[in-house]
């Protein structure tokens, strides 16, 4: 008798177990994995807004060439000497940055001027990371998120950004690992972070003094106190010793813009309108929740040096100035809303957290990521055929001597003097001309051979922008 056997259909796959979706979900909503989303599109706005800038050919000044010289220099293992200030000028003259050497091996990687907006982008998006992580632990993921994405909308993060590189670039992830840090009682770490802020800018060390006072108030324990003499001493050393022995002018260069005897004999410059404005946006940005805490007197001496300069460009709210405070208020915000008992309630959490966002959203219309809004018109291409054709004038490996316009695309491959220095006669100049309209084709061979007599240089390139001329 023949068997027969009932074959089963295939049994349908199972559903995704409801606790391995709850799992992912809790995953994807820890304080980690959102702070790191944050951090992650604030990173992509800070790229976009520098790759706008580089394909439009926008340098905001001669600061970008300055530290991708600088970078060159330490990617080939050599001493910082950046011709951009000077013939044989080591940069460490200028300002104390030892920790700029870490630029070496992304630049030996990738050669470009542009490698350094992308190291200053990743340096920002790190310390949204970590003030965000923080907010989101102590305020829950609504409130933290909003303050987060707040901090990386901030006005000054907006306004190092469009800056292009400096050196402050290192300070603000530094600070922000710092303090939060402090404010979750781990000391030591909160000290080493701290400390390194003194091999980023010689003024900074004044900024760990107050971190180590900050501290010791906190702690109750002579840690801190350590932490603020060794602020101290590091300035102390930087300006009266270090900086003067490598300045061609054997002196701390920023030592005259301390005008002392100015503030003392007119009180009153205190309250010039961009003070004002720059210390009343320092609380707005925070909906004045920074002034409930002492971390806020960290703001002290980054202030006390801008104020007291007589040049107005340190007192506002543009450049690269701001950006080492806006770890320390948001920071202080934090602390505020996390342990005053009258700001301890969650829904009023939330509520500032929000009034936070919404502040940032509004103030950045004013400021640099508002250019967003309208690329084509903010970052036009215009100029962008003229640029290349006067670049591809200029061979590699030859001197150059050059105004700001083109001197961060020329930096990689040639040896850059800026115009406004004593320089030796270099194999080519290239200077914009549009703000010149009717000069001649051969102006900028003219002035060239005016600036370097016995020396004749003749026209290689020339257009309505840009003029090339080479020395014959």
């Amino acid at each position: 008798m023949t068997t027969v056997q009932k074959i089963r259909p295939p049994a349908a796959s199972a559903p995704a177990s409801p606790r391995g979706l709850n799992h992912f979900r809790h995953a994807a909503t820890t304080p980690l994995a959102l702070s790191g989303m944050v951090g992650i599109l604030a990173f992509a706005v800070y790229s976009l807004f520098s790759w706008l800038q580089w394909r439009s050919f926008t340098i905001r000044s001669w600061d970008l060439g300055i530290f991708t010289q600088l970078a060159k220099s330490y990617a080939n293992f050599q001493p910082p000497i950046v011709s951009l200030k000077g013939d044989g000028y080591n940069l460490l003259g200028d300002h104390f940055h030892p920790l700029l050497v870490l630029l070496a091996p992304f630049y030996r990687l990738f050669p470009s001027a542009y490698t350094l907006l992308v190291v200053q982008n990743v340096l920002l998006a790190v310390s949204v990371v970590v003030a965000c992580h923080f907010a989101v632990k102590r305020l829950g993921r609504i409130a933290g998120v909003c303050l987060g994405i707040g901090y990386a909308l901030s006005w000054g993060l907006q306004s190092a950004v469009d800056s292009q590189f400096h050196e402050v670039a290192f300070a603000v992830p530094l600070l922000a690992l710092s303090l939060v840090a402090l404010l979750e009682d781990r000391w030591r770490s909160a000290w080493i972070w701290a400390a390194l802020l003194v091999f980023v800018k010689e003024d900074l060390g004044l900024t760990v003094f107050v971190i180590g006072l900050v501290m010791a108030w906190r702690a109750r324990t002579l840690a801190g106190l350590w932490l603020s003499l060794w602020g101290v001493g590091w300035f102390v050393l930087t300006t009266k010793v270090i900086l003067p022995s490598m300045n061609p002018g054997a002196q701390w260069a920023y030592q005259s813009q301390l005008n002392i005897r100015g503030l003392l004999s007119d009180p009153a410059s205190l309250l010039q309108h961009d003070k004002v404005a720059t210390v009343f946006l320092l609380a707005a940005i925070t909906a004045g929740l920074c002034l409930f805490s002492p971390l806020t007197l960290i703001v002290l001496p980054t202030l006390a040096w801008r104020f007291l300069s007589d040049l107005p460009v340190y007192w506002g709210q543009d450049w690269q100035y701001s950006a080492v405070l806006m770890p320390v208020v948001f920071c202080a915000a934090i602390d505020a809303l996390s342990r005053r008992k009258v700001l301890n309630s969650a829904r009023l959490r939330r509520l500032a957290g929000t009034a936070i966002l919404l502040i940032a959203v509004v103030l950045t219309s004013q400021y640099a990521f508002g250019m967003l809004v309208d690329p084509s018109k903010n970052f036009p291409l215009t100029t962008a055929v003229s640029s290349e054709s006067a670049l591809a004038a200029v061979p590699d490996g030859v001197t150059v001597e050059t105004d700001i316009s083109l001197m961060s695309y020329l930096v990689d491959r040639t040896e850059v003097y800026w115009i406004g220095n004593t320089n030796p006669a270099p194999d080519y100049v290239l200077m914009d001309v549009s703000g010149r309209p009717g000069v001649a084709s051969t102006t900028t061979a003219t002035e060239a051979e005016q600036r370097f007599p016995d020396t004749r240089f003749v026209t290689v390139f020339a257009d309505g922008h840009y003029q090339v001329a080479k020395r014959q």
